[in-house]
């Protein structure tokens, strides 16, 4: 793919972005801004400084197919610009270009999950940071859409905001406990026909109680209930980790938990057991679960995948994006550097030419031209996950 069809597969997806400027201050093209961010923050920039910088050191391929009727933009106008962007529209030009190139398949995992990056937080005016919900495509490590948290609420709000724009039929989607909540499970099997399995903590105080109480008896008489169990255990760099899943699906025992009528397609409860053992101390846990689809083996795979998004996401925007020392603060500014790491992320992570990391494949685009196309092809491609 050459340096054209590159800007012309961004623009097919990002080119209907209003303008935040008066028509009299433009003097570099909004097409042209988005396109440098995007191949910047691709190419290791984690700050506008840093934009800038490289947007400098690549003018002469830049010049090839870009306009830049005043050379490369200063790092003061790329934190004017994107503070004043327009963040919805800029998540509805994302979501776009995710629905025209990937295409989610049934029994897919999707994570949702929120994070803080800790540098967009400014106490000089008692900001604190920004809460960013994310849906993550498990199997194939895609963002599939993200939501800023409103700072007057929670990501209960956020949570249906961000299902209300994904494509998720047949999916099985996974919340941690703030999401469990009833008005969830019922937008998702409803609305978006697909299934969940939900983390079940004391926020849902009588139901926990029950479920705990039934896998106590269980534990006391296994003969007590029909239940289906499953097992896994990993070994590996001085670390022992075994788990163990119940899951009981008896609807005779279900309708007597309190509070289970109000539960959209509530299946099966669960328990999962993990027991840790890393330098000779040893930790346990229970974690509770309430889900719409059947069998230990099953609940237990998306519960691990859902986890997996801490590792996934959450520990690659960390470590390959620097995201917590990322200063940039003003206005939208952090809500639209966050959709384009997520844009960086998803470009590299799909990107199968190379067997780095994406802190190295991050590196390796910016020296190579010719990778960077590469990476930037993901505009246009129609993969399925």
């Amino acid at each position: 793919m050459s340096e054209v069809d590159s800007l012309a597969h961004i623009q097919e997806h990002f080119g209907d972005i209003q303008d935040p400027r008066h028509e009299r201050t433009r003097h570099h093209k909004l097409i042209d801004i988005l396109v440098i961010a995007i191949c910047a923050i691709i190419c290791n920039a984690d700050n506008w400084e840093e934009v800038e910088a490289f947007g400098e050191a690549k003018e002469t391929w830049f010049k090839g197919f870009l306009e830049l009727p005043n050379g490369i933009p200063s790092h003061d106008t790329f934190t004017r610009v994107f503070a004043r962007l327009n963040a919805k529209q800029f998540e509805t030009c994302f979501l776009s270009w995710i629905a025209a190139a990937y295409k989610v398949t049934n029994g897919q995992v999707v994570a949702i999950d929120g994070k803080l990056p800790r540098g967009s937080r400014d106490g000089s005016i008692g900001k604190g940071a920004i809460d960013m919900v994310s849906a993550w495509a498990t199997q194939n490590s895609l963002v599939l859409g993200q939501v800023k948290v409103n700072e007057k609420t929670n990501e209960i709000k956020a949570i249906p905001e961000l299902l209300s724009v994904l494509e998720l039929h047949g999916c099985i989607i996974t919340i941690d406990a703030i999401g469990c909540q009833t008005a969830i499970a019922s937008q998702i099997v409803i609305e978006k026909e697909a299934d969940y399995v939900l983390s079940l903590k004391e926020n849902q105080g009588r139901l926990y109680e029950d479920v705990a109480l039934l896998f106590k008896d269980l534990k006391e008489n296994p003969r007590a209930y029909d239940f289906d169990y499953a097992k896994t255990s990993e070994h590996g760099h001085g670390r022992q980790e075994k788990r163990e899943c119940w899951t009981i699906s008896d609807p005779q025992i279900l309708k007597d938990l309190r509070g289970f009528e109000n539960w959209e397609k509530l299946l099966t409860v669960s328990r999962i057991h993990s027991q840790r053992q890393e330098n000779g101390k040893t930790s346990v846990e229970d974690h509770y679960h309430i889900a719409s689809i059947t069998g230990a083996k099953r609940v237990m795979s998306a519960v691990r995948s859902h986890w997996g998004i801490e590792n996934g996401l959450h520990w690659r925007l960390d470590i390959a994006f620097d995201e917590d020392h990322c200063r940039v603060r003003k206005q939208n500014g952090p809500e639209n550097f966050s959709i384009l790491r997520h844009i960086a992320m998803n470009l590299l992570k799909q990107d199968k030419t190379s067997k780095r990391s994406i802190k190295t494949k991050r590196m390796q685009a910016a020296w190579d031209n010719a990778y960077l196309l590469q990476v930037l092809s993901g505009f246009s491609k129609l993969v399925q996950t």
